[in-house]
């Protein structure tokens, strides 16, 4: 029943804009950190950005003053506007969402999308 379905991947040119939008149910959304990762091949997973419950944000530095991350928790949704895109940022991104339930860790995690910035 837990899902995040990430949306708005796909290719564009550097300089352009792609907005990443995360869909998620099955849990008590709006207490959960919810976190954009990516992962580009033969690197590591990386966080980009994180929002907490209470609208807290920090950004990784490559991405800070480019992308953006909101949470709506009327409608249980995640978005990262990315704009300036650069070729660096072609990798596949993850939305994850971290909660503390009843001392109990959870962590989900998405299934990923495509971003690929290419001339």
């Amino acid at each position: 029943q837990v899902q995040l379905v990430e949306s708005g991947g796909g290719l564009v040119q550097p300089g352009g804009s792609l907005r990443l939008s995360c869909a998620a149910s099955g849990f008590t959304f709006r207490m959960y950190v919810m976190s954009w990762y990516r992962q580009a091949p033969g690197n590591e997973r990386e966080l980009v950005a994180r929002i907490t419950s209470t609208d807290s944000t920090n950004y990784a530095d490559s991405v800070k003053g480019r992308f953006t991350i909101s949470r709506d928790n009327a409608k249980n949704t995640v978005s990262l506007p990315m704009n300036s895109l650069k070729p660096e940022d072609t990798a596949v991104y993850y939305c994850k969402a971290d909660g503390l339930v009843w001392n109990r860790k959870n962590i989900y995690w998405g299934q990923g999308t495509q971003v690929t910035v290419s001339s």
